[in-house]
């Protein structure tokens, strides 16, 4: 326990040392670190990206209601005639 406590411990002071001398930047995943304008253009990217696509799961909700609704209106008729 001792020991897992002391290397715990030694963890966190690298952690925080490192974090210190110089600030954490995003990577492309190559080993290279991005930019300020990089990560800015990134980010914007991403933003764009998810709006895209809640708009296409706007449009196609929105689109299915009208469906739903349109087989609902379609279907009250042939019911009264039915009954009638």
């Amino acid at each position: 326990m001792v020991m897992k406590s002391s290397l715990t411990r030694i963890s966190l002071c690298r952690l925080m040392e490192g974090s210190r001398r110089t600030p954490r930047y995003f990577s492309d995943g190559k080993g290279r670190i991005l930019s300020e304008e990089e990560r800015a253009a990134e980010n914007i990217y991403i933003q764009k990206m998810e709006r895209e696509r809640l708009e296409k799961l706007k449009l196609k909700a929105e689109k299915e209601k009208a469906a739903a609704e349109k087989e609902k209106s379609e279907k009250k008729p042939e019911d009264e005639v039915h009954k009638g």
